[in-house]
């Protein structure tokens, strides 16, 4: 069965749990004047695959159909969005629900992992089959060059401009593809720096874009899980405006994963591959 484009939110979706734009504020000096500010909005999402509840997270209510193919992929429980054949919002008081329906290779995926996570506790994942979900077996991407240190150019100041959200109100992060002619192809945004990822890849999976033809930019920390996603997602690169950490490195170099650091005020810093195999493939 053909994977089916998600159909959008009805109307009442978004509007049943998104406020009006703009709150009241006093400022805490003397004699100061009320202020309006747009705040980030903020909802429950809860997904749900062939009937089967199976996450419910705070997001951004926007591009939430993205967000629900990108998660699933990102998380392991599909193999390829083709895995989902519909998906179906509808608010309820102030959550949205996500019905979601998949192949039956999927839901049986799915439902194995639930029977091995059965003995979480409150505290955090507890067991080796927990331990396995946290550390997951992931596939070796092939090796793709660097992109050109002039795609990098000026790259946090048009980041800053493709965050419409951000601009608005703040309080989000964002995940943007980068093509091969670096222009920004794509920008998502959310509360969550997980969910801004999954937008972004969910979007370029219903778009049946070359994820490998361009690289993933991450405005976050870039821990361990966005790893995960992006080796999953098959991304070649992924460039981070805050720095990775030890962990991050070792599995980026591991899986063949490009990953730069783009600091403020100094050159892109490359950690994967490492030092000397970016010299090595140097003519």
């Amino acid at each position: 069965m053909p994977c089916l484009i998600a159909r959008p939110a009805p109307a009442d979706a978004r509007a049943a749990v998104v406020p009006a734009d703009g709150y009241d504020y006093a400022e805490l000096t003397p004699l100061s004047e009320p202020g309006r500010a747009a705040l980030a909005d903020e909802v429950a999402l809860a997904i749900a695959y062939n009937g089967l509840s199976q996450a419910v997270m705070m997001v951004s209510p926007s591009d939430l159909e993205d967000f629900v193919h990108g998660f699933s992929l990102g998380a392991g429980l599909i193999e390829s969005i083709d895995d989902i054949y519909d998906v179906r919002l509808s608010p309820h008081g102030d959550a949205i629900a996500a019905e979601v329906q998949v192949s039956s290779r999927a839901f049986w995926v799915l439902k194995q992992q639930r029977r091995q996570l059965a003995g979480t506790t409150g505290c955090g994942l507890c067991g080796v089959e927990a331990l396995d979900q946290a550390l997951p077996e992931l596939p070796v991407l092939p090796s793709t060059p660097l992109p050109p240190a002039a795609h990098l150019a000026d790259l946090r100041e048009r980041v800053n401009t493709a965050q419409q959200i951000a601009r608005r109100s703040g309080a989000v992060h964002a995940a943007l593809f980068v093509d091969s002619d670096g222009e920004i192809r794509l920008c998502r945004e959310d509360i969550g720096r997980h969910n801004a990822l999954d937008k972004l890849v969910g979007a370029l999976k219903r778009q049946r874009l070359d994820v490998r033809a361009g690289f993933a930019v991450v405005t976050s920390r870039c821990s361990l899980e966005l790893i995960h996603k992006a080796v999953r997602a098959g991304l070649s690169t992924l460039v981070s405006l805050s720095a990775p950490t030890a962990l991050t490195v070792q599995w980026a170099r591991a899986h063949n994963l490009n990953l730069i650091h783009l600091p403020h005020r100094s050159a892109p810093r490359v950690y994967s591959p490492a030092p000397q195999a970016v010299r090595e493939s140097r003519p």
